[in-house]
């Protein structure tokens, strides 16, 4: 991007959504290049991977079984020649699901959000993409992230929790807290923040970029 004809060099900002709000924070910890990061109902996926939701799981044993599982799909994969698929958001809806899976649904598999070349709408991600998440975290290095971040969330998000503490690692013994920011938007669920223009924050996104991108 930094090459090209139409781009500011000095003024590269990026936004991150739901997993890709993940990959925006890291990318923010390790190329200087950025200089403002919005990420907006964010989702870690190597503590997701690796711990299952609100840590659940954070110990050796589901770990391993994990490890085993996959690793024994890459090898019928190999032999299948193609890649197994996890399947998507879940169908049919059970009545007891988690109300952060039937937020999924009715953004997902409806109209609101179905597109044919979803991954969430139909098949899901390779079953064995899951691998490199596991031992991985991919907030490492963040609390000397020097440029700007502003980290958005539905207070009522049942992720919400991998944003304040991703907050919380950032600015854990930095020097650079001044221009970090929390926005919690009240009421807001995960998927709120995907397509409710109403409640997203676009003015105090706009107004971040403009300060940081000058």
């Amino acid at each position: 991007m930094s090459v090209q004809d139409n781009v500011d060099p000095e003024r590269i900002g990026i936004i991150g959504i739901c997993g890709w709000g993940g990959i925006a924070l890291q990318t923010a910890a390790i190329d200087t290049r950025i200089k403002a990061t919005v990420t907006s109902t964010m989702y870690d996926l190597s503590r997701v991977t690796g711990n299952g939701y609100f840590d659940a799981n954070d110990n050796e044993e589901p770990r391993h079984k994990m490890r085993v599982a996959l690793n024994k799909q890459r090898t019928a994969d190999f032999k299948a020649g193609s890649y197994a698929k996890a399947g998507g958001v879940v169908d049919p809806l059970l009545e007891d699901a988690p109300k952060f899976v039937k937020d999924y649904y009715a953004y997902y598999k409806t109209p609101r959000g179905y597109h044919k070349r979803s991954l969430n709408s139909n098949s899901g991600w390779n079953v064995t993409a899951a691998t490199s998440l596991l031992n991985t975290r991919l907030f490492t290095y963040t609390n000397e992230i020097r440029n700007a971040v502003l980290v958005i969330h539905g207070d009522q998000a049942h992720s919400c929790y991998m944003s304040k503490d991703a907050c919380t690692d950032m600015i854990k013994d930095s020097k650079y807290t001044d221009n970090k920011e929390l926005l919690l938007i009240p009421g807001a669920s995960h998927t709120d923040l995907y397509d409710q223009k109403n409640i997203i924050p676009f003015a105090k996104m706009g107004a971040f970029f403009d300060k940081y991108l000058k």
